[in-house]
């Protein structure tokens, strides 16, 4: 269960830096700093989440 747990962790990550760098992308295409402020956050956030998920893989694994 925890795998598979890990598996959709990293899946919504992987999404979520897919929909952050398109974002990002329009954002600087269309000079909005909003929406590149909001697209850089949402990178961060991605990366975060994408590093919890492997902490918890570690953490069950024991490496």
């Amino acid at each position: 269960m925890r795998k598979a747990r890990g598996l959709f962790g990293l899946l919504g990550a992987a999404a979520a830096a897919a929909s952050a760098f398109s974002t990002l992308r329009t954002a600087r295409g269309e000079k909005d700093k909003l929406a590149l402020a909001n697209a850089v956050a949402s990178v961060v956030v991605a990366i975060t989440g994408a590093a919890l998920t492997v902490r918890g893989f570690r953490k069950d694994g024991k490496a």
